[in-house]
């Protein structure tokens, strides 16, 4: 996401490097390409013009410490000024009712149901709450076998009536059951439009009056740009909804929208979703994307990622291995899916500093470990415990079974000798080795 804003304002930055001192023209020269660069994003020119008069306004009034030169000074200010554009802080979602009714909005496409099966998803595994999905979309064909399939997915409960045409008799009749059957949170999946229109927000506005939720979200498909900020504001007027949130920003989106919703509807963004799988959904948090945007990785959330996966007793239980040379490649395959479920490899790799640009032109999808797991999945679990018994026989079975060559499975087998060599040398190091084995790793 943001490849090319974000190239753009490095570009614009070069602009001051070098100088000594900043100037109200180099300033002026500099924010002229910023400006330039927020616009070719999709982002309004007036919140564009807003926020590079802001920009200018505190670089000519900052004063410039010997250790910082003009550029990072400059792009310090920008990523502030772009953190406060997107909201400043994070604003959480409202989980405190008995059960918590959340009202999901948007146009038809937007990516609301699938949304809806996400946030149920987030709010049982993360928040431990138990969630009722209601199926509330009476227009659209499969709408109602598209939320169940999902909420199979979620292993969440799907309220249906697939009588009854009123979603307001759907909504109340499905929060009655909810506070019969002890549910925590009840996410009331909506009708969409192809365009926002007069019966469209009067039945979702008679949905809220009914149901009063505590959290009303408005699901808007990032790559439509400047049009997703217009029909934020088009829906905010009638239904003054809490938050927004954007879906397919790991899409071919400029990211006009996530830069501008909050300046135009004055709502933060609350989630971003990241993929079609059911855990591809983040919190957005604005210093975060900020940091994103200006090339600076997002650790923070590859450590909260990583934590999610993480399993004290095991960990413990591998370390006492390593300690004894005995890891092995069941231990190696298991670390291989606890990183898989941490989502994309390439956006993962894109939150380390400095790794997003590398990896901008480099192809790394969801099957990066394929030919890995094929290896060590063609080992009997003889061989996966006890490495050493791989002679050539065994090595060309193995080959044959996983699709590849002796010679890929060689040195898959070298380099795991070598890296659980340093790993039992330098135990507290094992993650960062086991990282550099897999970037030498064969693909398949």
């Amino acid at each position: 996401m943001f490849e090319s804003l974000s190239d753009r304002l490095e570009r614009s930055f070069k602009i001051l490097k070098g100088q000594g001192h900043i100037t109200e023209i180099n300033v002026a020269e500099t924010l002229k390409d910023v400006r330039k660069a927020l616009l070719d994003a999709d982002v309004s020119f007036k919140v564009a013009k807003n926020f590079t008069e802001e920009v200018k306004k505190k670089a000519l009034g900052e004063k410039i410490l010997t250790s910082v030169s003009p550029g990072q000074l400059m792009v310090k200010i920008v990523h502030d000024e772009l953190t406060t554009l997107m909201g400043g802080e994070e604003v959480p979602l409202e989980i405190d009712g008995h059960p918590n009714v959340i009202l999901i909005a948007g146009l038809q496409g937007s990516g609301k149901t699938t949304f809806s099966a996400k946030l149920a998803n987030h709010l049982q595994t993360k928040k431990k709450k138990k969630v009722l999905l209601v199926a509330g979309d009476v227009y659209r064909p499969a709408a109602i076998d598209q939320l169940k399939v999902l909420g199979e997915q979620v292993s969440a409960e799907v309220y249906t009536d697939p009588e009854s045409k009123d979603p307001v008799r759907i909504a109340n009749d499905a929060i009655k059951y909810a506070k019969s059957n002890n549910f925590s949170t009840v996410i009331v999946d909506t009708a969409g439009r192809l365009a926002v229109d007069e019966a469209m927000m009067k039945e979702i506005t008679a949905v809220k009056a009914a149901v009063k939720p505590h959290e009303t979200l408005f699901v808007v498909d990032s790559m439509t740009g400047q049009d997703a900020v217009n029909t934020a504001k088009a829906f905010n007027d009638r239904l003054n909804f809490e938050g927004v949130v954007l879906t397919k920003l790991d899409g071919d989106t400029r990211g006009g929208a996530a830069l501008t919703i909050r300046a135009v509807v004055n709502k933060p963004i609350k989630f971003v979703g990241l993929g079609e799988k059911m855990d591809a959904l983040d919190v957005f948090y604005p210093k975060r994307m900020a940091d994103r945007i200006l090339g600076m990785g997002d650790i923070v959330s590859l450590v909260e990622k990583a934590q999610e996966q993480f399993d004290a007793e095991q960990a413990r239980s591998l370390q006492k291995k390593i300690a004894k040379n005995q890891f092995n490649f069941d231990d190696f395959l298991s670390q291989i899916q606890q990183i898989k479920k941490m989502g994309n490899v390439k956006d993962l790799m894109g939150m380390i500093p400095g790794m997003g640009k590398a990896l901008k032109n480099v192809d790394i999808d969801d099957d990066a470990f394929k030919g890995i797991e094929a290896i060590i999945r063609s080992m009997t679990p003889e061989e996966r415990s006890n490495p050493v018994i791989l002679n050539g026989s065994r090595r060309r079975r193995i080959a044959n079974g996983a699709g590849t060559t002796v010679q890929e499975v060689n040195q898959l087998i070298k380099q795991f000798g070598e890296t659980r060599k340093m790993m039992k040398a330098m135990s507290g190091a094992g993650g960062k080795n086991m990282m550099r084995m897999m970037r030498n790793m064969p693909k398949q």
